[in-house]
């Protein structure tokens, strides 16, 4: 549909036809050109019944599959006696004969499917009318299923490409500019911007390929991207003001999944993302990309009510349903009700709302920020995108001019006088690697794998078998009056030297970027507009959002006490910035503060929890209170195995020569009764390491001959994150021994080889009895 609407500016007599618009056609012939017709049509408006869905045809019509004639007319309708029809297939990639015996799989072969609906129906269409010529047009020629090169892979009538780089060059749409240095450490393989490809960061992978909560904090590098790419947001917003632009710009980010959509909208708008002006439900556009696509796939749009009734179009029935029984139109509501909506009719207004972002007086004028999965719909092309962010894996150059091309159309076609040429206009993109060129095969010869070993549970060894409670979360009791002790408080250690405070952005041209041309984006006056008062506050609010489901008493109370010791901890020496030139001055010391509040948050909720304990409660998975080592699915490995006694498992898969001597010496050990390698086991716990909710999963569970069970982690170099690790290891021991219900739990590190055995025969601490 939004293709559709689209193309509506091919007919002559609709108002703002690109015929006059863009004057392609003399004034005094347009009269003429008025007379030819222009049918747009879906490609899913020329399938037609095959003789088999006829004969299974329902109820009493039984006078089987239509006749050419009669679909023919079905899809000309107005036109339906014309005859030399010229066809023009947008977006042609859909569009192609697939080749006989084609063998393809998944969503190859519903492509190579509709493919064949759309080209049998002009067979049908050529046979009853007669077709003079078809003219494909796609920007990326590909049939479905590519195995081979790019080049090998194009449709073979391909007669001209006009591609990415020719446009760009010709100023016809908007000149890309991507990250090319700032002042952090680059990336340690490529020694690129960390902002080049954001999703290449290992930590924000990890982070950003689980199934998160959308109330987990973003990765610290993500939060900082959006300070700098939003710092110029603002820039740009600021100019189109003062040139009074009907429609403000507008940021896109385009997600690996929805959990990390709902996430980054979550961070607009609880402010965790210090961009005020890009959040609220008016300037912020969430993309159900299911719903949008189901939407989109329909012949003629849902009629639905005024768009002006404030409703968002994000609210749907629920379970499918039907959102109201009121008419659309609001019928049956009591005076002054917003009309109730089916789920179909908010879907319509979802699309809408995407298909009209940067028009002015539509439903989608206002909008400033749009958060989406994977790409919007293929077609969306908004004027007014000047800002994108790519929080996905991009494997290829064609995948990033696809998402980039969703920000590329100009916003004006005006010509400058003196040169002759078109204004140059900007999209800013962060995170998507723009000249990035993969080797995809190298046509050698396939090399032998080393043979793989299955990995399983043996059920003749269920007498093994170790389980433990889910624990999602661990809930602290905590005293009514808070307490802060500067001097036991763990400190914090914040270090510039992995933030970005200025990145330099390069046009691309030709496939990489002009370094003569580098224009610089600076947070320093973020910094300078900021108070530290309201840093304080913002993390006093954090830690409060944390504690406030357990705490039992005023709440109000609560948050006058947080941002004492906010207050307080910042201004002692509990928080470390490195190197010291940025701690000595405050304006830096702030800036730095900002850019790592999620961490300072999840710091000051760790000591201030730790303090004033007075118990934990444990909080379980509601659909698997309870796991075990009988739930863990095969798997093969090429690594070397070895044969392990008292493990549940078959063999146990050796990861190191350290990890190896350690297995050996806890199954050969007469304390041991069971123990599991924990690999792909499922035993993990959560922890936060610099702000970001992480897994951790350690190395052995024994259980030992007195009941207790043992988490063991070989570990030699310490750091912060595995100290993290450690603490909130060593916290959820002890609250599952303090439950008493699951038995006696101990966590122990080995720092060097052979620790183990000292571990294994150590006594039972008394406080986790």
């Amino acid at each position: 549909l939004t293709v559709k609407s689209r193309l509506a500016v091919l007919q002559p007599s609709a108002p703002g036809n690109y015929y006059e618009e863009f004057d392609l056609v003399p004034v005094g012939m347009m009269p003429n050109l008025r007379k030819g017709k222009v049918l747009i049509r879906n490609w899913h408006a020329l399938g037609r019944e095959s003789e088999e869905q006829a004969g299974k045809r329902r109820g009493v019509d039984k006078r089987g599959r239509k006749s050419d004639e009669a679909h023919v007319r079905e899809v000309l309708g107005e036109m339906a006696h014309a005859r030399n029809i010229l066809v023009i297939n947008d977006e042609a990639h859909h569009a192609y004969r697939v080749p006989p015996g084609a063998a393809y799989k998944g969503e190859d072969k519903a492509s190579a499917d509709e493919a064949t609906v759309w080209v049998e129906g002009l067979d049908c269409l050529n046979r009853t009318r007669g077709i003079l010529a078809c003219y494909d047009f796609s920007a990326t020629p590909f049939a479905a299923g590519r195995q081979l090169t790019p080049e090998a892979s194009l449709f073979n009538w391909i007669v001209s490409d006009f591609g990415l780089a020719d446009a760009i060059e010709s100023g016809l749409v908007k000149t890309p500019r991507v990250v090319v240095r700032d002042d952090a450490l680059p990336d340690a393989r490529t020694y690129k911007s960390r902002l080049h490809h954001i999703y290449n960061d290992p930590q924000v992978r990890s982070d950003l390929a689980r199934r998160a909560q959308e109330s987990d904090p973003l990765p610290d590098l993500v939060r900082n991207a959006y300070a700098l790419l939003g710092q110029d947001w603002r820039e740009t917003h600021r100019v189109w003001e003062e040139k009074q632009a009907e429609t403000p710009p507008v940021m896109i980010t385009v997600c690996n999944r929805t959990e990390t959509a709902a996430r980054v909208k979550y961070a607009f708008d609880r402010g965790n993302v210090d961009l005020p002006d890009l959040a609220g439900a008016e300037h912020v556009l969430h993309v159900d990309s299911k719903v949008l696509k189901e939407v989109e796939e329909r012949d003629e749009p849902v009629s639905v009510a005024s768009a002006s009734s404030g409703r968002s179009v994000e609210e749907s029935g629920e379970d499918g349903e039907d959102a109201g029984d009121a008419d659309a139109d609001g019928g049956g509501a009591p005076p002054g009700a917003r009309p109730r909506l089916t789920k179909q009719q908010s879907a319509e207004l979802l699309r809408r709302k995407v298909d009209t972002v940067g028009k002015p007086g539509e439903p989608g004028a206002p909008v400033r920020n749009v958060i989406s999965v994977s790409m919007l719909s293929e077609g969306w092309d908004a004027r007014t995108v000047t800002h994108i962010m790519g929080l996905r894996p991009f494997t290829s150059q064609l995948l990033c001019e696809q998402v980039v091309g969703r920000g590329l159309r100009r916003t004006s076609y005006d010509v400058d006088e003196e040169s002759g040429l078109f204004e140059p206009e900007y999209v800013n993109v962060f995170g998507v690697p723009f000249e990035f060129l993969p080797h995809e095969d190298d046509g050698g010869v396939s090399q032998p794998t080393n043979p793989k070993t299955t990995v399983r549970v043996d059920p003749d060894k269920a007498a093994y078998e170790i389980t433990w409670p889910n624990v999602v979360r661990v809930e602290r009791v905590l005293r009514p009056r808070l307490t802060l002790d500067l001097e036991s408080a763990e400190p914090m250690e914040l270090d510039a030297a992995n933030l970005l405070t200025n990145a330099g952005i390069a046009p691309v041209v030709d496939g990489k970027p002009d370094l003569t041309q580098i224009s610089l984006i600076d947070l320093q006056r973020l910094a300078a507009e900021t108070r530290l008062q309201t840093l304080l506050f913002r993390a006093a609010v954090g830690v409060f959002e944390q504690m406030k489901a357990t705490w039992r008493g005023n709440q109000a109370s609560l948050i006058a006490q947080l941002i004492r010791i906010a207050e307080r901890f910042a201004a002692s020496d509990r928080i470390r910035v490195f190197p010291n030139a940025f701690n000595a001055d405050p304006a830096k010391r702030k800036l730095v503060i900002h850019l790592e509040m999620s961490k300072v948050v999840q710091h000051l909720a760790h000591v201030v929890k730790y303090e004033n304990t007075e118990g934990t409660e444990l909080i379980l998975d509601r659909e698997r209170p309870m796991r075990s080592t009988a739930e863990m699915p095969a798997w093969s490995t090429g690594r070397p195995v070895e044969p392990s006694a008292r493990s549940h498992l078959n063999v146990c898969a050796l990861d190191s020569a350290w990890e190896s001597a350690d297995a050996l010496a806890i199954d050969a050990h007469p304390n041991v009764s069971a123990w599991v390698r924990n690999e792909r086991v499922g035993f993990e716990i959560p922890y936060v390491h610099r702000g970001v909710v992480r897994s951790y999963r350690p190395d052995f569970l024994a259980r030992l001959a007195n009941g207790e069970t043992l988490i063991i982690e070989t570990k030699g170099r310490q750091d912060d994150e595995t100290r993290a690790k450690h603490r909130a290891m060593e916290e959820w021991a002890a609250a599952v021994a303090a439950d008493g219900r699951y038995g006696k739990w101990r966590f122990a590190v080995a720092d060097r080889p052979r620790a183990i055995l000292d571990i294994l025969a150590s006594p039972p601490l008394a406080s986790h009895c």
